[in-house]
């Protein structure tokens, strides 16, 4: 299609090669801003850039890599029939089954082999592996899946874990002897991979020589893996019991994997090509952080890192069906609320449509016939003066940016009425020919998250700044329909959303968002419940931080933009930061006060 993007025929590509690999013609990709996993017939990988740079194609290509290859060569049943009750046991066992399915692909395909090693980098980066100093911080299965994969594929240990692993090697080489030779040999038969895989845990003294007898022989069961201790019959199709893995990796291209990483590679620099095609035409999401340089020098603010933050579509954070259970749960909430806000809603359309009312010049020489002279017309035909003529009053096109805090303390009734609101001020804006674009913001982790980590690993240096994963979460588009947008809502409702909120970073997003449109008139609307709180970011910088940033912001817009700033702030006085504003005790009072602060707006000449 013509208005494919690369973010588009990527994850088609993505989702063909996963088909064939795994051999399930109902395999879809989705992407995710969480941990990746295997849901089912769905495979969740991490979301590049819009113009899918090769590094994150590449790890998008090793996630869904390692998933299809374990649903096509990992059998759930047969790897939980003697699955160890020890937690570090069962770590190895789990890890180990993982080598096993990664290195099938790695001899079968060429192209997944590179896809799989960065995965495998990855979750290496982010395994505590990477930061362990003395032999007892160094995981025992991360380091014996790393020497096993080093067996069977050939494949350097990674950078970050190559320090750790030598500190046990000598440990793990000595007491598995000639294990991973041996298991190298056994890559196709699950059942004889399991059987020696907890052999060689007993040699570790991660498991007694009991529980390993108890495990019994799978006798007939290796043959018949599709049968259970009981003789019924078990799954056949694993992907229905996939449990989730929470690792980092890339989709590789399986059969015809070159042709597909060659067009990968071509839209990537088609896309690097053409940089300014907004993600509004394709409804992708963008990246929202600005160089700094456009900022003025005077806000005093710095990031540590802008690696990991993220602008994210509502239905990208999950599945459809999701989306309508919460849409589902959302509408629940409008029970006794909803003729309210709606009469409210109501009231704004008149004084809007109202300051678009056609006027009429009278007793014209031409135009339209004028009713109210009909007598004069009968009695004196030639009359000239018997028309009228339409005139159109000036209304400026408009787009409103409906900013809603998604905190964790918006949790509960304040984020089911700030969503219900949204709702009905944007059907109710549409009618009237108003854009409104809803936006939310967050972060993606509590204290700090991937941020924090490479702070930590940098050696902590002094004033780092802003010290955590940013999301910006965009519900609906100015351009786009509200009937398309309308379950998006139904997010807010998700549990694990709403975290931490950096107000000065969002502010300065949505603004920009909103001075890229053509609109002659601008309005932002930013509803709070308090002040900016990250804790990662005001444990390790000056006192009032945030604070101090989202002032100056606000500042600047008010004295030096077009656009028009209004704030609510709920059950918080935002008034010390906004002009404008208005602070509302109880949440029930939102929607009115939504529409009476944008009415005053409409009348502001």
């Amino acid at each position: 299609m013509a208005d494919e993007t690369p973010l588009d025929r990527f994850r088609l590509a993505l989702t063909g090669a996963a088909r064939a690999i795994a051999h399930d013609a109902e395999l879809e990709v989705a992407w995710t801003a969480e941990a990746p996993a295997v849901q089912g017939h769905s495979l969740r990988v991490p979301m590049p850039l819009r113009t899918v740079p090769p590094e994150q194609a590449r790890e998008a290509r090793g996630f869904a890599d390692s998933f299809a290859l374990r649903l096509r060569h990992h059998n759930e049943a047969l790897h939980r029939r003697h699955m160890p009750a020890e937690g570090g046991a069962r770590a190895c066992y789990d890890a180990v089954e993982r080598v096993r399915y990664e290195a099938l692909g790695e001899r079968d395909y060429a192209g997944m082999r590179a896809n799989l090693a960065s995965s495998t980098d990855a979750r290496t980066r982010a395994d505590p592996i990477a930061r362990a100093v003395n032999p007892e911080d160094v995981p025992i299965e991360t380091a014996l899946a790393l020497l096993l994969r080093e067996k069977l594929s050939g494949l350097p240990i990674p950078t970050a874990a190559r320090a750790a692993v030598e500190m046990r090697r000598e440990q793990i080489e000595r007491a598995t002897g000639d294990d991973f030779a041996r298991l190298a040999g056994l890559l196709e038969d699950q059942a004889a991979f399991q059987q020696l895989s907890l052999a060689m845990l007993r040699h570790l003294e991660l498991i007694e020589a009991d529980e390993l007898d108890a495990g019994g022989d799978d006798g007939e069961g290796e043959d018949a893996p599709g049968e259970d201790e009981e003789g019924g019959e078990a799954e056949q199709t694993p992907s229905q019991e996939m449990r989730e893995e929470q690792v980092s990796g890339e989709e590789g291209e399986g059969e015809g994997d070159d042709e597909q990483t060659a067009e990968v590679e071509s839209e990537t620099e088609m896309s690097e090509a053409d940089p300014g095609d907004e993600g509004e035409q394709g409804l992708l999401p963008v990246r929202p952080n600005r160089p700094w340089t456009d900022i003025p020098e005077g806000f005093d603010y710095k990031v540590f890192t802008e690696e990991f933050d993220e602008v994210v579509e509502a239905t990208e954070l999950c599945d459809y069906e999701e989306l309508d259970r919460l849409r589902a749960y959302l509408d629940s909430q409008l029970t006794g609320l909803q003729g309210v806000v709606t009469r409210l809603a109501n009231r704004l359309q008149r004084r809007l449509m109202a300051q678009q009312n056609r006027s009429w010049d009278f007793d014209q020489e031409e135009g339209l016939l004028d009713a109210a002279r009909l007598a004069r017309v009968v009695v004196s035909p030639g009359h000239s003066l018997s028309y009228k003529v339409e005139r159109d009053q000036e209304f400026k096109d408009t787009v409103v940016t409906l900013l809603i805090d998604n905190s964790g303390s918006m949790r509960g009734r304040p984020i089911s009425i700030a969503a219900i609101s949204a709702d009905i001020m944007a059907r109710t804006l549409e009618r009237c020919g108003v854009k409104v674009e809803i936006l939310g913001f967050t972060t993606r982790a509590w204290k700090g998250g991937q941020s924090r980590e490479k702070w930590l690993a940098g050696g902590k240096p002094g004033q780092p700044g802003r010290l955590n994963d940013l999301r910006h979460i965009i519900y609906k588009k100015a351009d786009e329909p509200m009937r398309r947008a309308r379950k998006s809502l139904g997010l807010m409702m998700r549990e694990g959303l709403l975290k931490e909120n950096i107000d000065g970073e969002a502010l300065l997003w949505a603004h920009a968002r909103l001075l890229a449109r053509a609109e002659d008139r601008r309005i932002l609307m930013v509803i709070s419940d308090g002040a900016p709180v990250d804790d990662s970011t005001l444990s390790v910088n000056n006192a009032g931080y945030l604070e101090l940033h989202l002032r100056k912001v606000i500042e600047w817009i008010e004295k030096q933009s077009p656009v028009q700033l209004v704030a609510i702030g709920i059950g918080h006085d935002v008034t010390r930061y906004y002009r404008r504003a208005v602070t509302i005790m109880d949440v029930e009072q939102l929607g009115g006060t939504i529409i009476e602060q944008l009415a005053d707006l409409f009348e502001v000449e």
